[in-house]
């Protein structure tokens, strides 16, 4: 895959959706118009997205039509530390462990996905989370094989001529399913979109002033979210209204709208969506009602 740089990605994206054209008829040709319609809506949605909450969003709803997961792990390479820098989008609760895992770029663990990306020649590659082995990745095997989760799924971008420079990472994973063959195509056609969604997050979040990483679940101290607070996200999360929210905890509207209005603050969210992606990064909220998570 021809490499994107950092400083061009928002105004490379068409090329690199230009260069992926014949591989995108080739592969949604066999597949029907629906799936055809999916990815264009991706990648028209993608366009909008400026900010971490509505990457999430995306993520969530039109990027997991065509690459379920629960968790989707992003990296940008940061010129200021002289590494990538990685961000943890999880629907699911993830240990203290494998999230301290995940966001450290140096550690055992995605040092070993980027080495096996590097040996894939750039291609997207599975990871079965049975083989992680060694005193340092046995935690991590345990949490993620108790979570359900059966491999890593990674693809990344790559200075050109320079395939161990990143530029970007993507690690994704579903539980109770491995990746297939017709995920990892899916992912090599998205990529060009996912990279450079994800650098223009990176890039519209510095120029507001913001750190270039969500906050952890450490940085923020989640006793101030009351449990209250969280039965109302968890609600938010699933798109009820206040009005609703207020019928199943058997409050009114109004409280309801004034709890909310304390939980923006508290999470220094401008929206529900930003609030609800913030709660779910902090590790705040359990598996959505049902199912386990979002899908």
């Amino acid at each position: 895959m021809q490499s994107i740089s950092t400083e061009t990605a928002a105004q490379a994206e068409p090329a690199a959706v230009q260069a992926h054209g014949g591989a995108l008829a080739a592969a949604v040709s066999l597949q029907g118009g629906s799936q055809m319609e999916a990815i264009v809506r991706a990648a028209q949605t993608a366009l909008d997205v400026r900010r971490r909450y509505q990457f999430f969003v995306w993520s969530q709803s039109n990027l997991q039509v065509l690459l379920p997961h629960h968790l989707i792990v992003c990296g940008a390479y940061s010129r200021q530390h002289r590494e990538l820098r990685y961000e943890v989008f999880n629907s699911l609760v993830l240990p203290p462990v494998l999230m301290e895992a995940l966001v450290d770029g140096r550690g055992p663990l995605m040092q070993l996905l980027q080495g096996q990306w590097i040996d894939q020649r750039g291609k997207p590659a599975q990871l079965p989370v049975e083989t992680l082995e060694g005193a340092a990745l046995q935690p991590l095997r345990e949490a993620l094989e108790q979570g359900g989760y059966q491999d890593l799924l990674v693809h990344g971008v790559s200075r050109p001529q320079r395939p161990s420079e990143l530029e970007s990472f993507f690690i994704l994973s579903s539980t109770g399913r491995a990746s297939d063959p017709g995920q990892r195509q899916m992912l090599e056609l998205l990529l060009p979109h996912l990279h450079a969604t994800w650098l223009r997050v990176q890039t519209v979040e510095r120029e507001f002033g913001e750190p270039a990483r969500a906050p952890s679940p450490r940085s923020v101290d989640p006793s101030g979210i009351t449990e209250r607070e969280r039965q109302i996200l968890s609600w938010l999360r699933e798109g009820m209204s206040n009005q609703e929210i207020g019928e199943v905890l058997g409050i009114s509207a109004l409280t309801v709208k004034n709890h909310v209005r304390k939980i923006l603050r508290k999470l220094h969210a401008a929206n529900r969506a930003q609030a609800v992606a913030r709660a779910m990064t902090m590790q705040l909220l359990g598996p959505m009602s049902g199912e386990g998570g979002l899908s």
